[in-house]
């Protein structure tokens, strides 16, 4: 397995080891004691997976209190993968990065807890799972317009397909402060 370290400190891209034959691939998409060694999550509580068709945008989705740190995984096509710095006090507030997760990249993306994060599908469909540091709780759930012209993400699409609720979704400069985490160095 290699790590690789991105601009936004606590964020990573995982390239794991795969074992392929004639007869098709195997390969660990977590391992406790593995990434516990590497200082990556090793504890998560609830795992989830979406299907989304072209154009989807899915984001940019966080949840104060009670954040959830996520291993993004594609398991069928492709995304464009982002995750946003929102946590209050940080050097790197309202940056982002992006990493192109697809089948057969096989590429993870790890997202601490204080990150924004969504994704655009640019195949066909993508079928995509993700491992969550906490539960998802309705009542905390929080988003940031995916357009944001402050956090000026550069999407490889101009006309996504999105939720009510992301449409909706409020700027960063209009959250509270009480509803962003906070830097902890």
């Amino acid at each position: 397995m290699k790590v690789i370290d991105t601009t936004l400190p606590g964020c990573k891209v995982i390239e794991p080891a795969v074992f392929g034959d004639d007869r098709g691939f195997f390969f660990e998409t977590w391992n406790k004691a593995r990434f516990s060694e590497l200082g990556l999550p090793s504890a998560f509580v609830q795992s989830n997976v979406s299907s989304s068709a072209k154009g989807v945008l899915r984001g940019l989705h966080y949840q104060w209190p009670h954040p959830q740190g996520k291993l993004v995984t594609v398991l069928e096509g492709e995304v464009f993968d982002v995750a946003v710095d929102i946590r209050r006090g940080s050097p790197t507030f309202g940056r982002w990065e992006a990493v192109i997760l697809s089948a057969e990249n096989k590429r993870q993306f790890w997202i601490p807890e204080g990150f924004a994060h969504g994704f655009a599908v640019l195949s066909d469909r993508a079928l995509f799972s993700y491992l969550c540091t906490d539960v998802y709780m309705k009542e905390h759930d929080s988003g940031i317009r995916w357009n944001d012209a402050d956090i000026a993400v550069d999407w490889p699409i101009s006309a996504p397909t999105l939720s009510a609720k992301d449409e909706a979704a409020p700027f960063l400069k209009d959250i509270a402060e009480d509803r962003l985490p906070v830097y902890q160095p």
